[in-house]
């Protein structure tokens, strides 16, 4: 009989598109009896919003794996008689708690998601196109032009998923980290006894007498230079960072030939690698296999190399020393203080730019970039001789003209905004 591996999906890459304004709408009202009517024509709606939204519902991004792209409705176009568009509905995706949220080009966190219900506007919807009733004016009473939508904001983003765990156990591969937690909690991890048995984090909750308790992650097995990406201890580090107290789980029997105090040492040179934070945190030893003959003369050497490390001998496998570990933990984990996420002091905040463009010469072609000069582009139906009027003068009060004159633009050479190319004249 073929086995099937529990999956578990902690990070995933996905592209979303909010929804494109609606187009404003060009009309003018004919009504008997109302002479001169005037411009009519409604605005767009805007484009709906791509939101994501913490559910406690979820504990894998594995929905991502199938699902990739994901886009927003768009606002409907305005109509005649001064009627508007009709916004476009936000698209609300749901991602488990503890999902960190990062913009695919620029590495920026976005979001951080953790408490259930919390939610975050990653993709902003376009807002809707100006109908031409908008553009009236004493010295232009009938403009025949209007502004099409504003296109939504489009990003890859990549998604991690942090376990949020109370108590993380740490430890290299066969060191008994599944079953302690199977002894502490609910969780029956799949146990074997060979290496790297854990290849998903293991979550499990565990009950107190008085009906509180806490949450503890069981990682998967650590190796040396797990920082650098070797074993799988690259995948699974970040689920460690929201923890409040660690647990090194080591093996004093020495079952796999290894020296138990090399085993701590090079542990908490991964983590202080990967994290400086982590080295700072409560932590205790749980000094595992006491149940076999020679841990005790190993645990004696532990304490001597380590008098100020705090240590209880176990066996995860009889559950001697268990108790007492179980009430050690369940007191830090009640005075240690929840983490807020670090990533929160790196959220992206938009500004407006300093300057509404840049400009580059390629190949003999001088390229004007910049999001407001790319959506006034977007949103100019530049077939329409007045809307192109009106955009020409938008730009030279933007300076563009100026700016091209200072690049050392000549009669006949080529601009290009986004799509839009002309031949520059004076």
């Amino acid at each position: 009989m073929i086995g099937v591996l529990p999956v578990f999906v902690d990070q995933a890459k996905i592209y979303v598109k909010a929804g494109d304004g609606g187009n404003g709408a060009v009309a003018f009202r004919r009504e008997k009896y109302v002479p001169m009517g005037g411009p009519a024509g409604g605005d767009g709606g805007r484009g709906g919003n791509v939101v994501l939204v913490a559910d406690e519902g979820l504990s894998t991004l594995m929905d991502f794996k199938y699902k990739r792209h994901y886009k927003a409705a768009r606002g409907e176009h305005g109509q005649g008689k001064n009627m508007h568009g009709r916004g476009g509905e936000d698209l609300l995706i749901r991602v488990p708690c503890g999902t960190v949220v990062k913009d695919a080009d620029s590495g920026e966190v976005i979001a951080d998601l953790t408490e259930p219900g919390q939610s975050a506007i990653v993709a902003r919807g376009g807002r809707g196109g100006r109908g031409n009733a908008r553009f009236a004016s004493p010295t232009r009473r009938a403009p025949s032009f209007a502004e099409k939508g504003e296109p939504g904001e489009e990003k890859w983003l990549v998604l991690e998923l942090k376990l949020l765990a109370d108590v993380g156990l740490v430890g290299f591969p066969n060191a008994g980290k599944s079953t302690l937690i199977s002894r502490l909690s609910a969780a029956r991890p799949k146990i074997a006894d060979y290496p790297f048995t854990t290849l998903v984090p293991n979550l499990g909750v565990v009950r107190m007498p008085d009906g509180d308790g806490f949450v503890i992650a069981d990682i998967p097995g650590l190796i040396e230079g797990a920082h650098q990406g070797a074993g799988l201890g690259h995948e699974f580090l970040r689920h460690i960072e929201r923890t409040r107290v660690l647990v090194f789980v080591l093996d004093v029997a020495e079952t796999e030939g290894r020296d138990v105090c090399d085993d701590f040492r090079v542990l908490l040179h991964e983590l202080q690698q990967y994290n400086l934070g982590l080295a700072s945190r409560p932590r205790i030893l749980a000094a595992n296999k006491m149940d076999i003959e020679a841990a005790p003369d190993k645990l004696e050497k532990l304490r001597q190399s380590f008098p100020e490390e705090e240590i209880f001998p176990i066996s995860a496998v009889t559950g001697e020393g268990i108790e007492p570990l179980l009430q050690r933990l369940y007191h830090l984990v009640r005075v240690t203080p929840l983490r807020e996420p670090q990533e929160k002091e790196r959220v992206i905040h938009r500004f407006y730019e300093e300057k509404p463009f840049h400009i580059e010469v390629v190949d003999g072609v001088f390229v004007v970039t910049g999001d407001r000069i790319e959506k006034l582009v977007a949103m100019t139906d530049l077939n329409n001789e007045e809307a192109l009027e009106r955009f020409q003068r938008v730009v030279e009060r933007m300076g563009l003209e100026e700016a091209l004159r200072d690049k050392g633009i000549k009669p006949g050479d080529l601009v290009r905004i986004r799509d839009f190319e002309f031949e520059y004249v004076e």
